[in-house]
């Protein structure tokens, strides 16, 4: 709580200096007019072949969520390995996964932030703690296969957060609250413009003691709450070189504490990053981009088997994980006449081990050091064609090249000295990722799409090579797996009319070798599962949001149906025609906001039908509804002071089994105030 006490003593202190802000009021709906960069290149979202959900800054600092994830739920087909907040959740479930493809620890989709992939180097998992929401402008949500332009880890689809920039001299914003739970929270961003110069700072606090995960029943002596202690520190400089050019470069610094719910399982994670890049924007709309990028990581994660009646716990291993990430890409666009051209390159590589103890009896048995390397190349091209006001085409093909090397198992017994050695054999895969849109704009009001794409996913060094035991659950890794590839199709239409907007559409995806946790053995003391390129998975739906405004009033809804089961699955014919764990058939929003003179209210809902945790089916998680609220009054000219209830009507629903119940975050609340 100590740096959160010092933001909110330096942004009080400012108060009063800061620009003045009109009162925030519902936006009327223009979605056609709104730009995205869906396709590598702005367009409007009227004129994207595409499903594409922006959210933006508004719509984000009114939400009762403190964390960008929790946030992001509130759009149809998100979702992540559980559905427990990234407050109180292992790191290493929040991969995240667009219209029920299935979640995984590693995300099936790309997250950037300023272009720049945010999925952890070794394990795919994002550190949502790493982006506040004080310093987010919007985030672009594109759902259907995108590894035509994203590459890996686009099988389901892409996040776009895009970070705020100084616009005047002078930025300042801050936001500081504290709620039940023993909750804080306090973040500063800072900006200025000056000549050819200019910069952004931000630092941030978040901490809470969480709540105990373990259902009452189930409940013993070792079950304390699962907290969160993180801050975040980060900057941008940008150089104006000429009239064409802005260099820039970006550090950052991310540390992480949690406590997952007994007293030995605890985990801390430490990143720093550097980003260098330019952006060159020429005469005739040809830009030029590009970015160098590359960090060092420290994941720390302990394990323990808890016993039948959880009233002891002794632990079993002890990782931890370096990682070192070296990446760049580099893009340019040309117009010619009705052709927007896009062609680049991406590379990427990462160097990650984990350096395991394992307990037996409480005391150390064995060491065990496995990883290796991997190297990514890719290019791609995109042609995005206009014929005249009504018809747009794109074509975009992308080639990626990706090698595992130098990769080892040493397992040394610490009784006997004995070291056993294995190295795996270097193995490469090349995917070719192509995709093809057309959109058809039938008058002003409606247009009508359709695309077709291949994505992929090559698995991370943690499933290759890392192990892992959460509750009575134990997760073998797998060295020899192979990228799941995905083909996907969907259509659908767009109606705007006034101050209303309706999108439909219909999707189907298929993946062959999907990474999942396969079920090896089953005893009432462990669940040992081991990951495996299944057979071939499925999923096909719909997928319908609609938004509205009058006058003071802001609605939105969304709804997705997603039929995932498994196909086929030749090593065990048993699980074909089983629903695809993590993923719920029916999910619904709904956000409504009110705004009228200094005061602004807005509510959030969320609800989903039963999903299952495994891959047999045995464990049922039951349908859930969330229903959150948030309310602010402006004092002054720049102050505002706000209050979130999260989860007001204190649903305890099931986040995961394993087999024992875990439960979501109980009702809480929060009280806080921003500045502007």
């Amino acid at each position: 709580m100590k740096l959160a006490a010092v933001i909110f003593a330096i942004f009080a202190s400012c108060a009063e200096a800061f620009s003045q802000n009109p009162t925030p009021s519902p936006s009327p709906v223009i979605r056609e007019q709104v730009t995205v960069v869906a396709n590598r290149t702005e367009t409007l979202v009227a004129d994207t072949p595409a499903s594409v959900d922006v959210l933006d800054r508004q719509t984000i600092s009114t939400s009762a969520a403190p964390v960008l994830d929790d946030v992001l739920r509130q759009t149809p087909g998100f979702s992540t390995f559980r559905r427990s907040s990234s407050r109180n959740s292992n790191p290493t479930t929040q991969g995240v996964s667009l219209r029920g493809v299935g979640a995984s620890g590693a995300s099936r989709s790309l997250v950037l932030l300023d272009g720049v992939p945010l999925n952890d180097p070794f394990g795919g998992w994002i550190q949502w703690n790493r982006v506040s929401p004080i310093e987010v402008e919007t985030v672009e949500v594109l759902r259907g296969g995108a590894s035509s332009l994203y590459g890996d880890s686009g099988l389901s689809g892409a996040i776009d957060i895009r970070t705020r920039r100084p616009v005047g001299k002078l930025l300042l914003s801050g936001d500081a609250s504290a709620g039940s739970q023993v909750t804080g929270a306090a973040s500063g961003l800072i900006g200025f413009k000056t000549g050819s110069w200019s910069g952004i700072f931000k630092a941030s606090h978040f901490e809470t003691n969480g709540y105990i995960l373990v259902e009452p029943a189930a409940r013993g002596t070792v079950d304390m709450p699962a907290g969160t202690d993180s801050s975040t520190l980060s900057g941008r400089i940008d150089k104006r070189v000429g009239a064409e050019t802005v260099l820039f470069f970006r550090p950052s610094y991310f540390q992480e504490s949690r406590t997952n719910g007994t007293p030995l399982q605890i985990n801390r994670t430490v990143s720093r990053q550097l980003i260098l890049g330019g952006d060159t924007q020429g005469k005739s709309g040809r830009t030029l981009n590009w970015r160098i990028f590359g960090g060092t990581q420290n994941y720390d994660q302990s394990f323990s088997a808890v016993n039948s009646s959880r009233t002891s716990e002794s632990l079993n291993r002890y990782q931890r994980v370096p990682v070192q990430d070296l990446g760049g890409s580099i893009q340019f666009k040309a117009l010619f006449r009705s052709h927007t051209f896009v062609v680049g390159a991406d590379f990427r590589n990462v160097l990650g081990f984990t350096n395991e103890t394992a307990y037996s009896s409480g005391t150390a048995a064995s060491f065990l050091h496995a990883g290796g390397r991997q190297n990514f190349v890719s290019a791609y091209a995109e042609d995005l064609l206009n014929i005249g006001k009504r018809l747009v085409i794109a074509g975009a093909v992308r080639i990626d090249h990706w090698r595992n090397y130098s990769a080892l198992s040493r397992t040394t017994t610490i009784a006997t000295s004995t070291v056993s050695m294995t190295h795996f054999p270097d193995r490469s895969e090349t995917a070719v990722s192509p995709q093809a849109s057309v959109l058809v704009h039938l008058n002003d009001r409606f247009a009508v799409y359709a695309n077709a794409s291949g994505s992929f996913r090559s698995p991370t060094l943690n499933e290759l090579y890392r192990g892992f035991r959460v509750g009575n659950v134990m997760t073998l890794a797998k060295e020899n797996l192979r990228s799941e590839r995905a083909l996907n199709g969907e259509g659908g239409a767009k109606y705007s009319f006034k101050n209303a907007d309706l999108r439909a559409s219909g999707f189907w995806t298929v993946i062959e070798r999907p990474i999942t946790n396969v079920t090896l053995t089953t005893t009432p003391a462990l669940i040992t599962r081991q990951r495996q390129n299944a057979g071939q998975t499925r999923s096909r739906g719909v997928e319908i949001e609609a938004e509205t405004s009058l006058r003071h009033l802001h609605l939105s809804a969304g709804y997705l149906f997603a039929d995932s089961t498994v196909t086929s699955f030749p090593l065990n014919p048993a699980l074909i025609g089983l629903a695809i764990p993590q993923v719920a058939r029916h999910q619904e929003t709904f956000q409504a906001s009110y705004a009228i003179g200094k005061w602004l209210f807005s509510a959030q809902m969320r609800a989903a039908s039963s999903q299952y945790d495994d891959d047999l089916n045995q464990f049922r998680l039951e349908p859930y509804a969330q229903i959150d609220v948030f309310g602010s009054r402006q004092i002054g000219a720049n102050l505002r002071l706000y209050a979130a209830i999260e989860n007001m009507t204190n649903m305890r629903y099931s986040v995961g089994r394993t087999p024992v119940r875990t439960l979501g975050a109980p009702v809480s609340m929060r009280l806080g105030v921003k500045w502007r």
